[in-house]
């Protein structure tokens, strides 16, 4: 009994830290926004995870949100979803297999507790390619200036898995995600904030059941083109 009182304990102080550190930054990590791609482009105006986003920031009070992704062949435009702005980031690891490739399990360890090697990643947004993730991040926060934002921006990452069971793997934008609050708050809060993510979609996602039920389906069709919408 006592053992377990004092893990309690531990546990809830290393989640008090992780909030606290986050309360004064100029980001919210909040966690995975999907399972699967539903259509493609998969963000958008009007698409439901583009809606969703919106909707997560009207909820916050926030007048714009982060999404961050794996880099494919998309430009990351930012653009507006009704009255909320939504920003776009991708990473390019310059030394990966791209979005489609296999996961390097023991590669992600390392760059998890020892960050990621200097020049190794770069930043897309808007259309732009940056060599800093501080360079990128700032062009955003500047974007979401002029829509009046005020206070932190929430973010999240996209969270849809192009193969494999979506429930484990954890989709387009996790190391992104992992990266940024680790870089602006540290380790600790950046193992918390991911591990509360994994699991937020099963409780915030309203399409979750049907994605995760047809996740299998939805994953071929995106492969073989067949909810292209472009």
């Amino acid at each position: 009994m006592r053992w377990s009182l004092v893990i309690l304990a531990v546990l809830l102080l290393i989640v008090g830290y992780a909030y606290v550190s986050t309360l004064n930054g100029p980001i919210t990590p909040e966690g995975r926004l999907a399972f699967v791609k539903v259509a493609n482009p998969d963000m958008y105006p009007g698409h439901l995870h583009s809606q969703l986003l919106a909707k997560f920031a009207n909820d916050s009070g926030s007048k714009s949100i982060l999404v961050v992704h794996f880099a494919g062949d998309s430009n990351y435009r930012c653009y507006k979803e009704g009255n909320v702005e939504i920003l776009e980031l991708a990473f390019v690891d310059t030394q990966g297999t791209g979005a489609a490739g296999d996961t390097n399990y023991w590669d992600s360890l390392k760059i998890a507790l020892f960050g990621v090697p200097d020049g190794r990643y770069q930043y897309k947004t808007d259309g732009k390619v940056f060599n800093n993730l501080d360079d990128a991040l700032n062009y955003l926060y500047g974007i979401a200036e002029k829509n009046g934002q005020e206070g932190p921006i929430p973010m999240y990452w996209h969270g849809t898995a192009r193969k494999d069971n979506p429930m484990f793997a954890q989709g387009c934008g996790f190391p992104l995600f992992f990266d940024i609050v680790r870089k602006k708050y540290g380790i600790i809060p950046a193992f918390v904030y991911t591990l509360r993510g994994m699991i937020m979609p099963y409780f915030k996602d309203p399409y979750a059941n049907f994605e995760l039920q047809h996740a299998t389906e939805l994953q071929n069709y995106y492969q073989e083109g067949m909810i292209n919408f472009r």
